[in-house]
């Protein structure tokens, strides 16, 4: 979604609205997309991070304005212009084809060195035919794609830096940043050059769905505001640095604004990705095949597990390493959507598994082809088995299945 200007002059914007709805309110994508609405994407609400109100403040940390970091970062930050095409189709009227389109899909990115790289969201490049950057006042550029990673959403495009001022941002941990911090938005809302906005990090360790189906772990939660045009523009500590890449954001009803409720991906997710996507255009990640949830102690009641921790599987794709290697899915389902009696994942090569979301931190090191043990639950016996990994497909075999078995199970309340 983004803004998009078509060749008939209307002005549109064009949201890939979410296969689920979490408290009446959907997710949707903050740029790009057009033409290309099959795509859907939800929350996954498997932890309950802390939330806590938005903080009155204008200053961060190290004593930084507001007003002193957008001066330094904000020529830093690009107005991204995709221009994409679609495929036409066939009119209802014989003989009448229904002719192929173009329109203008707008986001934001940002430098990350002088040699030219700017990192944007995945969506927003989507599809493109060609693409433009422009930095603050400076001419707009031509600029390559030089790889997308449908499964982290993020992309990397390449100008010309003798054809460009390049002003690279500097680069945070988004593993140190606790709730209650500041957060600092810039991008192009709208196709509002530069805006900035404020506010906190609402929450740590989200997971959202991939426009490819697949889950992207350890998301910030924020609630400065952020719409569509913003996607793939940094989201800032209180000192100037990166610490995420704004990507998604709820809204409520059919609207398409925002309600203080945005998502970043981790920009350490980014310090992994962007390498390789320099290096090869594309990344081969790893795959196991289960969709998971995680146990609370009411879960692990119902289905009399010994431990209150793990990822219990919910589903297992067919023909999947997992299928191969014996690990089986839940067959009851209980009342709160959650399907029990399938095995518990307790560790995955070598590292203790407390959640769904460690499991792709214990293979993020790990190539298609290579060997894991996995431990595991089978009611109340531990076991282990040998898994190989293979490539991960294109899109998540469970795409439009977030969580729970699935179909109609058998219920069970929980205690």
């Amino acid at each position: 979604m983004g803004m998009m200007t078509t060749t008939s002059r209307s002005n549109l914007t064009s949201g890939i609205a979410g296969g689920l709805v979490v408290a009446a309110v959907v997710l949707i994508l903050l740029a790009a997309g057009v033409f290309h609405t099959g795509s859907k994407t939800v929350v996954e609400q498997r932890q309950a991070p802390t939330t806590v109100p938005a903080a009155d403040t204008h200053t961060g940390p190290t004593g930084s304005t507001v007003a002193g970091i957008y001066r330094k970062v904000g020529p830093g930050v690009a107005f991204i212009q995709a221009r994409v095409q679609s495929s036409g189709g066939q009119s209802l009227i014989p003989g009448f084809d229904i002719p192929q389109q173009q329109g203008t899909a707008t986001g934001s990115g940002f430098a990350l060195d002088k040699r030219g790289y700017i990192l944007t969201n995945g969506h927003v490049v989507q599809g493109a035919k060609s693409v433009t950057v422009q930095f603050g006042n400076q001419d707009p550029v031509d600029a390559s794609i030089v790889g997308r990673d449908p499964s982290t959403d993020l992309a990397v495009l390449k100008v010309d830096p003798s054809k460009t001022k390049l002003h690279p941002l500097s680069l945070g941990d988004s593993t140190r940043i606790q709730v209650g911090d500041e957060a600092i938005a810039i991008g192009n809302p709208f196709g509002l050059e530069n805006t900035v906005t404020t506010g906190i990090i609402s929450a740590v360790q989200r997971s959202i769905s991939a426009p490819n189906g697949f889950s992207i772990d350890h998301v910030i939660q924020t609630d400065a505001s952020i719409n569509p045009g913003n996607s793939g523009g940094p989201l800032l500590d209180g000192a100037g640095r990166v610490i995420g890449i704004n990507a998604q954001i709820e809204t409520g009803g059919s609207g398409n604004g925002s309600v203080g409720i945005g998502f970043a991906i981790p920009i350490n997710t980014a310090r992994e990705v962007v390498p390789q996507l320099e290096a090869n255009g594309h990344i081969d990640h790893s795959y196991i095949g289960v969709t998971t949830a995680p146990v609370t102690a009411a879960v692990a009641k119902a289905a009399n597990l010994p431990v209150a921790h793990g990822a219990l599987i919910q589903d297992v794709s067919k023909g999947s390493p997992a299928a191969k290697a014996g690990l089986r899915a839940g067959h009851t389902q209980t009342s709160d959507n959650i399907a029990i009696g399938g095995d518990l994942i307790v560790a995955v090569a070598g590292k203790a598994i407390h959640n769904p979301e460690d499991i792709s931190g214990a293979i993020s090191g790990k190539k298609p082809g290579d060997t894991i043990t996995i431990r595991f639950y089978r009611g109340r016996s531990l076991h282990s088995v040998d898994v190989t990994l293979a490539k991960r497909p294109s899109t998540s075999p469970n795409a439009s299945q977030q969580r729970g078995g699935g179909g109609n199970l058998p219920q069970i309340p929980l205690p």
